[in-house]
Formats: structure tokens, sequence, C-alpha cells
């Protein structure tokens, strides 16, 4: 799926993934959304990952659903034929609870690293929603993103609504989501969306990334999965007994030693990959 993603490892395992369909400010084809997930499962096994920076070539991180699959959805079949073939196709749960564009999305949820979307130009629609797919998110000032669908006649429906309450507060959503409208990278800062700002966001989120590498990568996959749980909503007391589970398994191990002692000695540390 080179034409549509591409990965480049570092030595420190961080996944430099980047959507190189410039020439149409990335937006999602088919051959897009296949790309994306196959990118993301694959990472999901990658020996040797301990980060992710997800990003766009060109003028935007991406400008949403290309026009192309709109005509295709709408096709040359009546209304009631048109109907049943996109229930089919969007009614279908392929990825457990998901269907295959949303799970575009929800893939780097699953990948056992942090996950760095850096976004820059635009991220429309779609865009919007695989920028929320990641855990962190550095954004440019200046982006311009939407929830555009409503512009369309659509509703978002790449996993927005499941993403986008857990970061805004639900009037902040609806306005956005009944509008349409176009708000800066400043404003994503102000209501939740953008985790920080940054004139060079894909600069900033590998050297973010980077940083994570050099830590124990068993603590920060724990620390991912009780992220997981927060974001889905769990009870105090199963985060205590998850807190409690990770950390035993965590304390005395090698990496955890090995932490200790390059702090201790003052020189990088030597970590061993998770199996």
């Amino acid at each position: 799926m080179s034409d549509r993603v591409t990965v480049t490892m570092s030595d420190d395992g961080v996944a430099d993934v980047r959507l190189v369909r410039a020439d149409k400010m990335n937006a999602l084809d088919r051959a897009m959304f296949e790309a994306l997930v196959d990118t993301g499962e694959r990472l999901c096994t990658q020996p040797g990952l301990r980060a992710v920076v997800l990003s766009g070539e060109g003028r935007a991180f991406c400008a949403g659903l290309d026009m192309g699959r709109f005509q295709e959805m709408a096709g040359p079949k009546s209304a009631e034929e048109q109907r049943a073939a996109n229930a089919l196709r969007l009614g279908l749960r392929t990825h457990g609870d998901a269907n295959a564009a949303q799970h575009a999305v929800l893939v780097w949820k699953k990948v056992p690293v942090p996950v760095i979307a850096a976004v820059h130009g635009v991220a429309f629609g779609g865009g919007f929603q695989v920028a929320l797919g990641a855990d962190l998110r550095i954004v440019a000032p200046d982006t311009k993103m939407s929830v555009m669908e409503i512009k369309w006649g659509l509703v978002p429906d790449m996993a927005g609504t499941v993403l986008m309450r857990r970061l805004a507060r639900a009037d902040v959503v609806a306005e956005l989501t009944y509008s349409g409208r176009i708000f800066s990278g400043t404003e994503a800062l102000a209501m939740g969306f953008a985790t920080r700002l940054s004139d060079d966001p894909r600069a900033d989120a590998l050297a973010m990334a980077h940083e994570i590498a050099g830590r124990n990568p068993h603590a920060i996959r724990a620390d991912k999965r009780l992220m997981a749980l927060i974001e889905a909503g769990a009870d105090d007391r199963t985060l205590l007994r998850a807190e409690s589970d990770e950390q035993v398994l965590l304390l005395g191990s090698a990496n955890q030693k090995e932490a200790v002692a390059a702090n201790l000695q003052k020189r990088a540390p030597k970590f061993l990959d998770p199996a």
C-alpha cells in the first residue's frame, strides 16, 4: 500500500507512518481505507515497536472522503437498491463492533504503543476522525478542521461520535456536527481535540515519539492499556485493580531494574523489547 501509506521504522522503534496521496490532499478512497487498516494491523504485531507518528504528506493531513467515493455510493442504482447496498456495506461488522471504515480509525487505538497524530493543513470529515483515532494530536495553530459530513447531507460515521464525546462537551460536539463549520487548530486545543499546538507538528510528534521510545516499553504498553480503560469509562474499582495488576508485572522486571540502574548511573537505558 506504499502508494497510499508508507511506514519508516527508526532504529529505536518509532514508526513514521505517512499518508502519501499528496496530490489529492490524502483524501480517503477505497485504497486509502484499506491501507490504513492494513498498516494499523501490521503495527499491532510489529517487533520492537515503541511509538507511532501518523502524518500526512504535502499540504494536508487528510481532506476527508474522496469525491469519487461519493459518486460510487450514489451510483446508477435506484434509491431502494442503493440503500440496500449501503446497508450491506456499512452495516457489516467486519471488525468486532466496527465496520471497515470505522476500523480504519479505531485500529490506532488497538496498536499497543502510543500513536501521535501530527496534523497540519486540513483535517476534514473522515480526516478529522482519523486524527481522533490517535492517542495524542499535535496540531498546527492554523490547521482547518471540520466535522464536515453535514455539508454532504451525512453524519460522521467513522467512529467520530464515539471519539468526540471522550474529548469535548456534548454541546460542543453537537454544534460542530450540526453546523459543519471549519475551526482552527487553536480552537481545537480549547475544545479538547488537540493535545498541543506546534508550528511544526510532525517534527514535534517525532521528538515526542523518540522520547517515549527511550522509556521502559513494558511500562509504556501498560500505560496505554490503562488509558484505554479510562477512555472506555471504567469505574474506580476496575481502574484501581488494573493499576495494581500492571504494577505487579512491572516491579522487579528486567526492564524496570534497567530503568532504575540507568537513572542512577546517568546513562541511556538498554531495554528488552516486549515479546
